[in-house]
């Protein structure tokens, strides 16, 4: 029986360590918090000066375009990796499915670029 425990004690002592990091950050905002508030501590900050409009004003459309291409084009990287590693085992049938994957990305790109989403006028 002892030697169940034994090989199950690198696990309690891993879950003692989290718990102690866990509590030690949990208790350390209040130790270490604005004890004596006043206008100028707890003033917001914001690039150096303060807020000057509302935080729900309009962003243009643009913006969301790029972030959009940017996961888009992110992801496809994250699917290049794992088939480039595999290449040699997935065959003509991976080879080509990845090139129709990367020829509607490229339709998709240039279509974007056609229509002039990506210009910034």
């Amino acid at each position: 029986m002892t030697e169940l425990f034994l090989n199950y004690l690198p696990i309690v002592i891993f879950l003692g360590v989290a718990f102690a990091i866990v509590s030690a950050l949990m208790l350390a905002p209040f130790l270490i918090a604005v004890n004596n508030p006043d206008p100028e501590k707890v003033s917001a900050y914001e690039c150096g000066f303060n807020a000057f409009d509302d935080a729900r004003m309009k962003f243009d459309v643009r913006f969301y375009l790029v972030a959009i291409l940017f996961i888009i084009f992110d992801l496809e990287i994250a699917f290049l990796f794992p088939w480039a590693v595999a290449f040699g085992d997935i065959g003509v049938f991976g080879f080509w499915s990845m090139m129709i994957f990367l020829g509607v990305l490229t339709i998709g790109f240039i279509y974007e670029w056609k229509k002039g989403a990506l210009e910034w006028d």
